[in-house]
């Protein structure tokens, strides 16, 4: 089975997509994306089911998702979203658990400007709500992020993590050491996994394998191909490629030996597809 394991799907006219609006860059995302856009690239890339991730701060839009992959095969798993911030809304992460394709949870740290926010203790009833549900838990960061979800690892060593998009590096801006320090203690001390997602955007338009190969060697070699697995991360993808360039680049830079792990593998077995 091949899997992109973090994809999305939106509709800005449902409201809750604040982020697109950030800037006139982003406007090209302002647009529905429904799964039969995406179906011509999953068959021209030979990818079997996909991983769909929150986009929006709101359980309606986990709803929606769900609705999506309650009609669409190849969505194997919907990655949601609940308030941390109400512990009432433990009654829709209760709800959203008894339904087979739900694996867990996204909260959007990365735009709250608290990089601590997710030590604050009337946000712990979320985590703890994520291991005794035993659903899964998608770190969503910024460099600047790195030790505090490290701390966080720790401090639920039975939480299964995993950190979308290799915690963003700024590979623009050249930063790469500072990175691939925080990110190499993320996977020595912890037992989290990590997305080869997302790499495409952060590069910017005009990036070759020249431009991505040592973020992706180094991810490859910190967390072991068992620990790793590929995401589109379309469309979003689209600021800066296409899904078949990304998928051919990363086919690439993988290698043919750890192909099969972070194609498909790492993600069925962190995400419990059957």
């Amino acid at each position: 089975m091949r899997i992109d394991a973090h994809q999305h799907f939106w509709a800005p006219a449902r409201g809750d997509y604040g982020w697109m609006h950030a800037s006139e860059a982003l406007a090209p995302l302002r647009r529905d994306v429904l799964p039969a856009d995406l179906a011509p690239h999953l068959k021209a890339a030979d990818i079997d089911a996909t991983v769909v991730v929150q986009a929006a701060p709101t359980v309606f839009e986990t709803e929606y998702m769900l609705g999506l992959a309650d009609a669409t095969p190849w969505i194997a798993k919907v990655v949601g979203w609940v308030d941390f911030e109400s512990r009432s809304d433990l009654r829709h992460l209760e709800r959203f658990a008894r339904h087979g394709k739900f694996a867990g949870l996204r909260p959007m740290i990365q735009d709250i400007p608290d990089v601590n926010w997710m030590h604050r203790p009337d946000v712990q009833w979320g985590f703890e709500a994520v291991v005794d549900l035993d659903l899964s838990f998608d770190a969503l960061g910024l460099p600047v992020h790195l030790d505090a979800f490290r701390t966080l690892f720790d401090r639920y060593p039975a939480m299964r993590c995993v950190v979308d998009h290799a915690m963003k590096p700024e590979i623009r801006a050249g930063r790469f050491d500072d990175w691939a320090h925080g990110i190499e203690i993320i996977a020595r001390q912890t037992p989290a996994f990590c997305k080869l997602s997302g790499l495409a955007a952060e590069a910017g338009a005009g990036w070759s394998d020249a431009t991505l190969k040592p973020y992706v060697d180094h991810v490859l070699s910190a967390f072991g191909a068992e620990r790793v697995m590929w995401g589109s991360d379309w469309p979003v993808l689209e600021l800066a490629g296409t899904y078949a360039n990304w998928h051919a680049a990363a086919t690439r830079l993988v290698g043919p030996r750890a192909a099969a792990q972070v194609f498909g593998a790492t993600a069925r077995t962190f995400y419990r597809i059957p």
